[in-house]
């Protein structure tokens, strides 16, 4: 999205980012008014209040909500797809028996966590944790206890690895701008990953489930009825559904790995057309046809038509208020609010890992994309890192944790992904902001500390 030219200071613009969360959270929570109307509301708003033109406001608008959605609408369509045929054949509580049997009832939230980050090494973050919200759900009513116990570990995980380990774009594309062995990345994110997701997502989870009470989802309770005549799904079926999508999502990012560290040629047609399959919504798609494909012995074709179609229902909701808060930070975006914060704390001659948290945890702040976050950070230490001399590899990597864990912090009202959580879960924006809002502050700063002390070690 294009930026437009301001004539307004950086504290000015700020100033009204700051009014902007603010009179956003007064609306839903203090005068109700639905998300989606305060999101479209405040985000008219702040476009006037930043100086941009009247006749690009609305383009604005619609950019930040367009682009959100083309992310999102598909991919959350067809991954409810998948956890509904999962849930409603009964493979989604084949795989919870299987976890809690091999685990035990106590364990369950630490078996769905380390599920989610085996699940979480090649696959996103938001198609991994709708693909295992049925599973997290199974689990949870088996159970009972407040859905948090179950569902934050699972999201810490897949929050985890998507911030800090390649294959994911985020640290791939930050390694490629500071020059970091993506190889040694690999290695060094997982061993900051697992220690951030055990304290910032597993330990906080529990205590957390403890604190507030959430109820399972309604659209969970009142799906379709089950043909209890027909036997659940072989444990091996629900896997290979499950580890499908991450298989062919892998062939994109890994091969994206691979032609970044100059291994391939990402231009020859083969890689092309791999990575085409491997794109998250080709993949799901894929998986979702093999899944009716491998049900409709087993299943009525009218039955499992009537499962897809419901499993659309309950998703509208979460898309458009997921798309109108991609708006509200896209007006963030063109308004130039993160490039006068990054530009205010460029100079400010702190130590090259302190300033890449810094200022990525800023533009986190400001305008809400962890992906824009990260990727303008890494652009802008780039000459920083380039000045620095003794860095050693270990530096560098190190580096590109501590800007992930600054784009990881304080996801708020402003991130789409703030109420993609919100509303499958069905939270409410205040406990949304005292579970989720923690949590992914938690693991951000737990693992720019780790990378922080490995600078002063290694």
């Amino acid at each position: 999205m294009n930026e437009v030219t301001t004539t307004l200071g950086a504290g000015a613009l700020l100033s009204i980012a700051a009014g902007a969360v603010l009179l956003l959270l007064l609306m839903i929570i203090r005068f109700r008014l639905h998300a989606f109307l305060a999101l479209v509301l405040v985000s008219i708003f702040t476009a006037l209040a930043t100086q941009i033109p009247f006749n690009q406001v609305v383009p604005t608008l619609l950019g930040g909500f367009g682009s959100t959605l083309a992310a999102v609408a598909l991919l959350v369509g067809l991954g409810a797809m998948i956890g509904r045929l999962l849930e409603i054949t009964g493979g989604a509580q084949v795989l919870a028996d299987t976890l809690i049997n091999k685990f035990g009832e106590h364990r369950a939230p630490l078996a769905l966590g380390l599920a989610s980050l085996l699940f979480g090494f090649p696959i996103f973050f938001d198609a991994g944790l709708i693909v295992m919200l049925p599973i997290i759900f199974s689990v949870a009513k088996r159970f009972g206890g407040s859905t948090l116990t179950y569902a934050l570990p699972a999201a810490a995980a897949f929050a985890a690895m998507h911030a800090l380990v390649p294959p994911h774009p985020g640290p791939v594309a930050a390694a490629d701008l500071l020059g970091a062995n993506i190889g040694l990345l690999v290695f060094t994110g997982i061993l900051i990953a697992l220690p951030t997701w055990y304290f910032g997502g597993y330990l906080f989870g529990l205590w957390a489930g403890k604190r507030f009470h959430l109820n399972l989802p309604a659209s969970f309770l009142t799906d379709v009825e089950r043909d209890t005549s027909v036997a659940p799904p072989p444990f091996s079926l629900v896997m290979t559904i499950l580890l499908m999508p991450l298989v062919l999502i892998f062939l994109d990012t890994g091969l994206n790995t691979l032609s970044v560290m100059g291994v391939v040629d990402g231009n020859s047609n083969w890689v092309q057309l791999l990575r085409m399959i491997g794109k998250t919504p080709v993949a799901l798609l894929i998986t979702v046809l093999f899944a009716l494909i491998a049900f409709s012995g087993r299943h009525s074709r009218k039955h499992l038509e009537k499962v897809c179609e419901d499993a659309l229902g309950p998703i509208c909701s979460i898309i458009l208020v997921t798309g109108a808060g991609g708006m509200f930070g896209g007006v963030l975006r063109a308004s130039g609010i993160g490039d006068a914060l990054a530009d205010t704390l460029s100079d400010t001659g702190m130590p090259v890992i302190l300033a890449a948290f810094v200022i990525s945890a800023a533009l986190r702040v400001a305008q809400g994309s962890a992906t824009v976050a990260l990727t303008t950070t890494a652009a802008l230490v780039a000459p920083m890192v380039a000045a620095t001399t003794g860095l050693s590899e270990f530096d560098l990597c190190f580096i590109v944790i501590a800007i992930a864990g600054g784009a990881t912090v304080l996801s708020h009202v402003n991130d789409s992904g703030f109420w993609l959580v919100s509303r499958f879960l069905e939270m409410d924006e205040k406990t949304t902001l005292k579970t989720w809002t923690v949590m992914e502050t938690l693991l951000g700063s737990i693992a720019f500390l780790l990378a922080f002390i490995g600078s002063l070690l290694l």
